[in-house]
């Protein structure tokens, strides 16, 4: 169960290798959980995470999941709510992609929607009816400013992250009343493995800054999360910004 801070004893990490989860799981096991499952494809990276994680102090299993195996995930899942009630679920999982790259190649885009959408509205809905089968607990969804407003520069990430945007408000909405809370997550650029070689960005954020916002998202028990939080004021400039001007922004 959640302590009086909201903070969890046992998470459900999807998407075991991302470095903002395990920079939250890291956070999380310093306060109060002491139960990790890490879902990601089986992979030396899943297990050194997890041996990371052990070493701080808590029970740590991992569990093979594909987020672009959407029919695997109710029964991948239910087996991990089946050993106990999990008080947080991390929907961390999602890719970049290579935007010049995936123009060219459609399937290549395709794979990238696939993973940031599709199959995070099907491990959304696994997780939040177990959730809500047990009457309590948190889905916390990581988003993207990108989702705002989508540039050319990344359009086809920020068109993913715009659909997972809006399905975890609209979850989050449905969920009112039962017992489970979502909150969503919007940070800027991370500096990660995962954007090593792009250009620096203004406003960029580190896993551990998104970590301790994530934390205080859910002490507050916030619907979203802005990080940095000056980001809420950026955004919505922007998203107003007449379409002409947007387009010459350099951004």
């Amino acid at each position: 169960m959640q302590d009086a801070f909201g903070l969890p004893q046992s998470l459900l990490v999807l998407g075991g290798t991302s470095e903002i989860a395990l920079a939250t799981a890291r956070r999380l096991i310093a306060r109060r959980t002491r139960t990790v499952w890490l879902a990601g494809r089986p992979s030396a990276a899943l297990e050194s995470a997890a041996a990371e994680l052990r070493a701080l102090g808590a029970g740590v299993r991992t569990v093979a999941f594909d987020a672009l195996d959407p029919d695997s995930h109710e029964t991948v899942l239910g087996k991990v709510f089946a050993e106990g009630d999990i008080d947080l679920v991390l929907l961390a999982f999602g890719v970049l992609g290579d935007q010049a790259h995936d123009e060219r190649a459609p399937t290549a885009a395709v794979r990238v929607a696939q993973t940031n959408y599709t199959g995070a509205v099907s491990a959304g809905l696994v997780s939040a009816r177990a959730l809500q089968t047990q009457g309590h607990g948190a889905l916390v969804v990581l988003s993207s400013v990108a989702g705002e407003r989508a540039r050319r520069a990344n359009f086809i990430y920020g068109s993913s992250k715009a659909g997972l945007d809006a399905f975890a408000q609209g979850l989050g909405d449905a969920l009112q009343g039962t017992g489970v809370h979502v909150m969503v997550v919007r940070p800027g650029f991370v500096r990660t493995r995962m954007t090593a070689g792009l250009p620096k960005a203004p406003l960029a954020t580190t896993p551990e800054e998104v970590a301790a916002a994530v934390e205080l998202g859910l002490r507050r028990r916030s619907e979203v999360v802005w990080v940095p939080g000056v980001l809420r004021v950026v955004m919505a400039a922007l998203r107003h910004a007449p379409r002409g001007v947007f387009r010459r922004l350099p951004v």
